[in-house]
């Protein structure tokens, strides 16, 4: 059961930008429908544009990751009810967004200008658009944000720990409502170039979690943002409430700087961790996100991991990759996949896992493949899911979500 009776956090508004395009309901409603973002061996988010959302001296002194966060959070923002007003003392409100690298669009471009041109052509916003904090710090500025401020930066993990750090400070009471999320903008030369030099992208360009012919992931592009708001709070001012998060496990490997437990141990004690912590059990479960990511290691990896977490249970429960559709968005991963996961339980569909033709032994889940499936769910009255987010550096977290 959970260690201590906690408020409940409610989720009121979600956003998104992703290579499925604009908008929370159409990457839900293009990943259940079985469509595939991939070009060219990448998922850029070619439908954004940020003058259709943005003003020229917004995007300008925006990084691309930061515009990505901006534009998911006004999304967010105005389902939850907040686009004219904040219904809370600001100083009450806290703002905690994840990301794997920040800037480094800016970064890259500003080296070649240093390198090139000289240092007196450097822009003067090279730093205020680079730096890590700088999504965090534009969506306080834009929604005037005034609680806690800050990003997290935890590579693939990012996203996940910024929603469970979101959810533990209006636990502890340091914030009433917290708007949190992640979001990665790296399709950049040095990201590209790095990323297969180290072999973790897939050669083929196809991402295929959980099939034995899976060599690597697909990188994309993207972001999501959540608010996040007591419970008590929220249902007292009338809001919609989307979902509720549950529960929220954190782990380290200490194993390897890119390459999880072969047992997923690491894994599966932050899936038990974020089961314990929402006082429920793994008969009840009824849908897992998997982190998923197409590479040899990590699916084979969290296999396991979910086997020892959820035991007898493992092979009963549905389990998906959205990186299937829009490959891996690093930072942003945690985030959109808990927008995706929130969705599929409203709608008690089980996303399909994109690319999955060929069994691996030893890897026998059901990893519900090609298409969506209708979601058997334990309660008639609630669906539950666990979303799960791994990183480079042995990062894991899970949450554990709750439709409304």
């Amino acid at each position: 059961m959970r260690r201590r009776e906690l408020p409940d956090v409610v989720v009121t508004g979600i956003g998104a930008v992703t290579p499925l395009g604009v908008g929370a309901r159409t990457l839900n409603d293009r990943w259940t429908a079985g469509a595939s973002a991939f070009r060219d061996g990448e998922a850029p988010c070619s439908d954004f544009d940020p003058s259709d959302h943005l003003s020229m001296k917004e995007a300008r002194r925006a990084d691309r990751f930061t515009q990505f966060a901006v534009v998911a959070s006004d999304e967010a923002m105005r389902e939850a009810g907040w686009a004219d007003e904040l219904p809370y003392d600001p100083f009450r409100i806290g703002c905690v967004l994840g990301t794997g690298i920040g800037g480094i669009g800016t970064l890259e471009d500003n080296h070649d200008t240093l390198r090139d041109d000289g240092a007196q052509n450097v822009s003067p916003l090279a730093i205020p658009l680079m730096m890590s904090n700088a999504g965090s710090a534009a969506l306080s500025l834009r929604h005037g944000l005034k609680g806690p401020i800050f990003s997290v930066v935890s590579a693939c993990a990012a996203g996940g720990h910024a929603i469970g750090t979101a959810m533990r400070a209006i636990q502890s009471g340091d914030a009433q409502a917290v708007v949190t999320g992640g979001s990665e903008a790296a399709l950049t030369p040095l990201s590209r170039a790095s990323f297969a030099s180290m072999s973790a992208v897939s050669p083929t360009g196809i991402s295929r979690p959980f099939d034995e012919r899976r060599d690597g992931f697909v990188m994309g592009e993207g972001a999501a943002v959540l608010v996040l708001e007591d419970g008590e709070s929220a249902r007292a001012r009338g809001a919609n409430i989307l979902a509720t998060v549950r529960g929220y496990g954190a782990t380290g490997d200490a194993n390897h700087i890119t390459a999880p437990e072969a047992d997923g141990n690491g894994g599966a004690r932050a899936i038990m961790l974020a089961m314990e912590d929402a006082g429920l059990t793994a008969a009840d479960i009824d849908y897992v996100n998997a982190h998923g990511t197409s590479t040899q290691l990590n699916d084979r990896a969290e296999t396991a991991a979910l086997k020892t977490a959820l035991g007898e249970y493992a092979h009963k429960v549905p389990v998906s990759s959205t990186k299937s559709a829009i490959g891996h968005l690093l930072g942003a991963a945690g985030a959109v996949e808990a927008v995706a996961t929130i969705l599929a339980l409203r709608d008690r569909v089980s996303p399909p896992t994109l690319g999955y033709e060929v069994p691996e032994d030893g890897m026998d889940l059901d990893y519900v493949p090609l298409t969506a499936q209708p979601m058997q769910t334990a309660s008639d009255e609630r669906a539950v899911a666990l979303s799960n987010s791994f990183g480079f550096g042995g990062h894991n977290v899970t949450l554990c979500l709750e439709t409304a």
